[in-house]
């Protein structure tokens, strides 16, 4: 049976493995997240069927938060058949992210 740790983990590289995702990764306590909360939600409506968007909360999830790299939050990561493209550190505009998801959908 698998750990938690082990499913989450899992669930995460399900999400990542194929096509382009962009990954939040956040946590409740912090106020920037909360501020890139709605951009996120925007861009999984205007992406839909296009990019697997979604967040992760880092304290329900660090082993795959250290797996990462992840040292401040806001990050977001935007990966593309399980590889690394790019990453953004810090509040991001909705305009940003989309110019980025654009670039790697072409």
């Amino acid at each position: 049976m698998a750990t938690k740790e082990q499913a989450e983990q899992n669930e995460f590289i399900s999400r990542i493995e194929k096509g382009v995702a962009l990954v939040d990764f956040n946590a409740p306590w912090c106020a920037p997240c909360r501020t890139q909360s709605p951009i996120i939600e925007k861009l999984a409506e205007k992406f839909q069927g296009q990019a697997n968007i979604s967040a992760i909360d880092i304290d329900q999830n660090r082993e795959t938060a250290l797996k990462l790299g992840i040292h401040s939050i806001p990050t977001m990561i935007l990966f593309r058949d399980g590889r690394e493209i790019q990453r953004f550190i810090g509040l991001q505009s909705e305009e940003s992210l989309t110019r980025a998801l654009e670039n790697v959908l072409k």
